[in-house]
C-alpha cells in the first residue's frame, strides 16, 4: 500500500483512567505511537496492518473477561492440534 493512499480514520472510545495507563505502557512496548492528552482523551497512531492487529489483540485482552479470555486460549489450542 502506498503511503498517501492510506485513509485515516477515527474511533472513539471509552476507557478509564487506569486502563489508559495500562494501554498506554503496552502500546509503547509495542512501539506503538500513543497519547494521553490532559482533557482525559487518548489517541493512538496505527500506521501499519500488523500494528492495527496488535492495537485490536491490546483492546481485546482488556476489555474481555477471564471467562473469555480462557474460551479464546482454548480455541487456541484446539486450532494447534
Amino acid at each position: 500500500m502506498n503511503p498517501s493512499d492510506a485513509t485515516i480514520t477515527s474511533q472513539i472510545l471509552t476507557i478509564s483512567r487506569s486502563d489508559r495507563w495500562l494501554l498506554s505502557r503496552r502500546l509503547e512496548e509495542l512501539h506503538i505511537p500513543c497519547t494521553c492528552h490532559t482533557d482525559g482523551t487518548f489517541s493512538v497512531e496505527v500506521a501499519t496492518p500488523l500494528q492495527l492487529l496488535q492495537f485490536w489483540s491490546v483492546l481485546q485482552q482488556m476489555k474481555a473477561s477471564r471467562s473469555d479470555l480462557l474460551d479464546w486460549l482454548e480455541r487456541c489450542w484446539q486450532i494447534r492440534q
